[in-house]
């Protein structure tokens, strides 16, 4: 990831605090971490809310909503992209042009606006380019 802005989805971070994931858990953190030291880590606000929500909730061994609150805090160090009401009607059409849910095309559109080129989600297709933005899964070779 030399170089270039990336900017990632909700379930990429979620993976990186999720000791249960396994490999998953592993290859997000090698991920977070690269992010971390080349300070080329991008997000949303959006996937900041999900990540809280998720690890404090929705995951096999939740955290202290504290500790996801300082995780955040952490995180908004990183380049974050504050949605608006364009973002909105701009990821309305991104939902009716490639019929992806109206969340999913929300963080496609966050990832268009800050400028990146590379979006990593398990959610997507990967592969698929929207908005000058290449989607990768980082997961996808694995076992299933």
């Amino acid at each position: 990831m030399q170089g270039n802005k990336v900017f990632l989805d909700t379930n990429i971070i979620v993976y990186a605090y999720d000791i249960s994931a396994g490999k998953k858990h592993e290859i997000a953190q090698e991920i977070m971490l690269d992010l971390w030291d080349s300070e080329l880590g991008v997000l949303s606000t959006q996937v900041l809310q999900e990540f809280f929500v998720t690890v404090t909730r929705k995951i096999p061994k939740p955290l202290d909503a504290k500790l996801a609150k300082e995780i955040i805090k952490d995180l908004l160090k990183w380049d974050v992209v504050v949605n608006d009401g364009d973002d909105i009607l701009e990821a309305i059409e991104i939902h009716l042009e490639h019929k992806f849910s109206f969340w999913d095309s929300m963080i496609i559109q966050a990832a268009a606006k800050s400028g990146v080129t590379l979006l990593l989600s398990e959610d997507l297709p990967k592969g698929k380019i929207v908005r000058g933005v290449t989607i990768e899964n980082p997961f996808i070779d694995l076992p299933l």
